[in-house]
């Protein structure tokens, strides 16, 4: 288990030492870990034969659609409000979110009894939108077509007394939670040698990256991003911040377009590679992910497998794909049935 893996943490697999200011470290992910198996068990992880056989290596998918809300995020939402509970009573939660994130608050405020406010962009994926609808929290709608609007409406309503701003992208305690995938990936495959995972607001990869670092730094972890929402992918190529005038991609949840300074320094110390996928190539991969392996994604959780399918990096002979939602509009579903 992963706290009993944090005794070897200062060390990797040749004795020497490893940097102990990685953030989140082994014991706030391990707080994590105790904290949510009380809500939820470890999530699947599930051979994928057809990517196999068309990579020529072993693929692994981890499969985060099984969680509530139907994405990683309740990890980070429910171990972000739970940790700041600790600290005091909270009258209202709130988040700016294009979807996922969202209604993982609105999941974690009414587990834990505090009311939920949720800022949409404009044109929200409408399956996300009846999730937070349906857990009972308000939605505030920005007007904007992309999360930089909602966030400003959400950082001015969270002025008012009593209001908790969990916002995924800098939330200091929200990664732990990611982070436990890291933990639960290493147990169920130890010969893992390269991680994919999608990129948004860089909570997921940073959690997961921090976690298997410390615990086994000979794994890769490759990052992914969309091409038409490629913010971090430019900022961690060019070591600075790269925000882009527009994400506009059918992968929401990839949808970032202003990168914060102090993630794209912990994504250029943790993170081996990022690429890049298309639109045409994540339409393909969900058709792949559902008739192939049987498994339902959105964009954003297909983005692994496209990376994978497109080559372009250092997978090694086994690699653990992370499915991170399957919270998909049936509008692009049917597009990417009929991608094929």
């Amino acid at each position: 288990m992963c706290w009993m893996l944090s005794r070897l943490a200062k060390f990797d697999t040749l004795g020497s030492e490893v940097a102990l200011q990685i953030k989140p470290e082994l014991a706030s992910i391990r707080q994590a870990r105790e904290f949510l198996a009380g809500y939820f068990a470890p999530t699947q992880m599930v051979e994928a034969p057809f990517l196999a056989g068309q990579s020529r290596r072993r693929v692994w998918l981890k499969l985060e659609a099984e969680l509530p809300t139907g994405s990683f995020k309740v990890r980070g939402a429910l171990w972000g409000l739970g940790s700041r509970l600790k600290r005091g009573p909270v009258e209202e939660v709130i988040a700016s979110s294009t979807g996922n994130h969202g209604a993982a608050v609105a999941w974690a405020a009414k587990l834990l009894g505090v009311r939920a406010r949720i800022f949409l962009p404009a044109g929200c994926n409408p399956v996300k939108r009846g999730r937070i609808a349906a857990l009972g929290a308000e939605i505030v709608d920005s007007g904007g077509t992309d999360l930089a609007a909602a966030f400003e409406l959400a950082a001015e309503y969270a002025k008012r007394p009593g209001v908790y701003f969990l916002d995924d992208a800098t939330d200091a305690n929200l990664p732990a939670g990611p982070g436990t995938i890291g933990c639960e990936i290493l147990e169920q495959q130890p010969d893992v040698g390269a991680i994919v995972v999608p990129m948004g607001d860089t909570a997921l990869i940073r959690g997961i990256a921090a976690a298997v670092k410390q615990i086994a730094p000979r794994v890769r972890i490759i990052g992914v991003q969309a091409e038409r929402a490629p913010a971090y992918y430019r900022s961690w190529k060019e070591d600075r911040v790269v925000g882009t005038e527009t994400c506009d991609t059918i992968a929401d949840g990839l949808a970032t377009r202003t990168p914060a300074a102090e993630n794209v320094r912990d994504v250029k110390e943790l993170v081996d590679d990022v690429v890049l996928v298309s639109e045409d190539a994540m339409l393909r991969a969900i058709e792949i992910l559902l008739v192939e392996e049987h498994v339902l994604a959105e964009p954003a959780g297909a983005a692994s497998t496209a990376a994978l399918l497109a080559g372009g990096a250092e997978f090694g002979d086994n690699v653990v794909l992370v499915v991170s939602g399957a919270n998909i509009s049936r509008e692009i579903l049917r597009r990417a049935v009929g991608a094929a």
